[in-house]
């Protein structure tokens, strides 16, 4: 049976239990259950950490986002510009490739409205969020992948068709359609290489 790691931020684990429970007779899923991913460097180090103590898998699905393009005040700028953020990106790509996994993306989901909230698995960290932010990570995470030929997982346009785009009262976060409607679609994008 094959073994596939979720990764990513807290949008990942509102999903997670959920992909696992659809792949429970088809591959064994594995994740982070207690943190989240937060910032490409962040997943960095937490990838490395899953292959170094939990052995090899064969697909990563994974996913950063709105840490990076997160401004916190008193920062006036994002913790991760458009070029630093790709560049974190490609380099977990680039480790998914060294360890003979395939990686298959998922974008940042999006923004109803314009706005902040605290981080929901403990952090205390404040995201702030605008939809404008989430148009340009994404095109530019998409483009990366399309250069690298790996599978986009299109969480933004599935959240588009649902009202306030399937998001929980904090406006950051998504309901538990939301959550069940991204499991469907990280299962399906899993399916394609099982």
């Amino acid at each position: 049976m094959k073994r596939v790691l979720l990764l990513g931020d807290s949008i990942r684990m509102g999903y997670q239990d959920i992909v696992r429970d659809l792949l429970k007779n088809e591959c064994e899923v594995v994740y982070w259950s207690d943190d989240n991913g937060r910032f490409v460097q962040y997943s960095y180090w937490q990838i490395n950490q899953m292959f170094k103590n939990h052995g090899h898998f064969d697909i990563v699905h994974f996913n950063n986002g709105y840490w990076d393009m997160n401004i916190e005040p008193p920062c006036d700028e994002p913790l991760n510009p458009i070029e630093e953020y790709v560049a974190g990106l490609k380099k977990i790509v680039n480790y998914i490739r060294k360890q003979n996994a395939i990686p298959i993306f998922a974008n940042t989901v999006p923004i109803y409205s314009d706005g902040s909230s605290e981080d929901n698995t403990g952090t205390k960290a404040s995201i702030t969020y605008k939809n404008d932010w989430v148009i340009q990570y994404n095109q530019a995470a998409e483009n990366l992948m399309k250069n690298e030929n790996i599978y986009i997982n299109d969480m933004y346009s599935r959240m588009l068709t649902g009202p306030k785009y399937y998001k929980c009262p904090d406006m950051l976060h998504l309901s538990e359609t939301g959550n069940k409607e991204c499991a469907k679609l990280t299962a399906e994008a899993i399916r394609k290489y099982l």
